[in-house]
């Protein structure tokens, strides 16, 4: 499936004369390891994305209470649509009565690797694991590093559908907790949710 059969939702949701959200039109080139981003969403709820470049879109999760670096905390990761690789440097003020009409900030983004493996230990496409529903994979950062795991606990539709995000292996002494989203600051702009709605406006 192409890139722009994959938007056609993400794109359907959204009137891009109101919302500065990027639009996909824009091909962009890879550049090495795949990337991710954590964006936090002052939307109707608070919320945390998590996205993952899988090809040529960013595969998308909502995580309510965020990413942990403690492996005991089993984060409840709802699946969105599809988003387009440009959509990790978004920040700003999503319009409202738009879709998902609030502030947004880039918690964190860095690359990932990829490590989902079959029985016998050898390496499967990711994409391929998490259609299987268990993808594991090691997050380079600013804040969050090491070793994660998406594991699908429930089918269905994209409302019926969740997964689980969580840290694998032991706990970093010296990692960044799952924030208070209000007083977190984007790693791109050292902004807060506050400080971005106050410079650009409620829409």
């Amino acid at each position: 499936m192409s890139a722009e059969d994959r938007l056609r939702t993400y794109r359907g949701k959204r009137d891009f004369e109101r919302t500065r959200e990027p639009s996909g039109r824009t091909a962009r080139a890879g550049d090495g390891e795949p990337h991710f981003v954590v964006q936090i969403h002052d939307a109707r709820r608070m919320h945390f994305d998590f996205r993952l470049q899988v090809g040529d879109v960013l595969k998308s999760w909502s995580v309510p209470r965020g990413p942990s670096g403690d492996p005991a905390d089993k984060r409840l990761a709802v699946p969105t649509e599809d988003h387009p690789l440009e959509y990790e440097d978004f920040e700003g003020v999503i319009p409202q009565g738009e879709y998902g009409g609030g502030t947004v900030i880039v918690w964190d983004q860095g690359t990932y690797a990829p490590l989902s493996h079959d029985r016998r230990g050898r390496p499967v496409d990711f994409a391929e694991s998490l259609e299987h529903g268990h993808a594991t994979f090691r997050l380079h950062g600013t804040k969050l590093h090491g070793e994660y795991a998406l594991t699908r606990f429930r089918s269905g539709t994209d409302e019926e559908e969740a997964w689980l995000l969580v840290r694998k292996g032991p706990a970093r002494s010296d990692g960044h907790g799952t924030p208070d989203p209000r007083r977190a600051r984007s790693v791109r702009t050292g902004r807060t949710l506050a400080q971005v709605e106050a410079a650009e406006g409620t829409g």
